[in-house]
């Protein structure tokens, strides 16, 4: 089995997860410089020329290199974002490389991406799904476990990547608790050919999101990472905060989604830019309890990878 940085040309199997807000093409370059895949997220741009102005920063500042590996940048496709289109227009005039999907369906995008020859892998968090873009033409598949930051399925990374691995012929890719060396061996041994990295990757000092952040991630214990919106079909893994409390407590007494969105509309952007760690959204996967310290992209990329 051909490991993802044999793949893609990359130091690392490892891709830096499309966070929304977060994945800046600043932030995309130093992951890419670090020797993984550097993501430019959609989920918190607006217009095309935003996202082409992140690819263009994410490349000033990843150049060729000449040590026998290449920065690689790629685009975190949000589907549901109304401005998908034009996005996958600015994806294929800028000659991106890699592609990756998440809520939503990519077929009616595959055709013309792979025209341009772009790598597509969509986040699935079940073998079935994995089945169906492999039928579109998905080049490999992300498997996120229930373990991870974010929007999140049900099936854990542990049960989800076998049976992923044993449901298509295309790579798979491990996604959800991979923090450490240990973990990263595991979704190896799964058949994992490489893992997407988020919440681990926020404890760094070129992660853009606010200090306040990043000290409650320090913080916090595993079990802090807890699910809202299970009830409405929408859940999301967030760190427990005065926000959460409540919202739970709203769902429970069966608040409908008009009333729980008062909790949540733009709560990421307030975690991220203003360091509001009571009302923000502080998405982080379980693996939060394993963060110790702020550490440089490099240096933990170097250690959860070793062979």
């Amino acid at each position: 089995m051909k490991l993802l940085n044999e793949i893609l040309g990359t130091r690392y199997p490892v891709i830096q997860g499309g966070m929304a807000n977060i994945a800046t093409g600043r932030f995309a370059a130093a992951c890419a410089n670090a020797g993984a895949v550097g993501l430019i997220g959609t989920g918190g741009i607006r217009t095309a020329e935003e996202l082409r102005n992140e690819i263009r920063t994410a490349r000033e500042l990843a150049p060729e290199k000449e040590d026998g590996y290449k920065p690689v940048i790629g685009v975190n496709l949000m589907l549901m974002n109304p401005a998908t289109d034009d996005f996958v227009k600015v994806c294929i005039e800028e000659k991106v490389s890699v592609v990756t999907t998440g809520a939503g369906n990519p077929g009616k995008y595959m055709a013309d991406f792979k025209a341009a020859g772009i790598k597509v892998i969509p986040v699935i968090g079940a073998p079935i799904l994995a089945q169906h873009v492999e039928k579109l033409g998905a080049d490999a598949v992300i498997a996120e476990g229930c373990e991870s930051g974010g929007h999140v399925g049900e099936m854990t990374t542990m049960a989800l990547v076998p049976q992923t691995v044993d449901s298509v012929d295309i790579p798979v890719i491990a996604a959800g608790g991979v923090a450490d060396n240990r973990q990263f061996k595991a979704a190896l041994a799964l058949g994992a050919c490489g893992v997407q990295i988020g919440t681990a990757l926020l404890a760094s000092p070129e992660c853009p999101i606010h200090e306040n952040y990043k000290e409650a991630l320090l913080k916090a214990k595993g079990s802090d990472a807890i699910v809202t919106g299970r009830i409405g079909g929408t859940p999301v893994r967030v760190l427990k905060n005065q926000m959460t409390v409540q919202y739970l407590k709203q769902e429970k007494a069966g608040a409908d989604k008009m009333e729980l969105e008062k909790y949540t509309l733009g709560s990421l952007r307030r975690a991220v830019f203003e360091g509001d760690v009571k009302t923000g959204s502080l998405m982080s996967g379980q693996v939060c309890g394993q963060l110790h310290d702020i550490r440089p992209v490099a240096e933990i990329l170097e250690d959860i990878t070793q062979m």
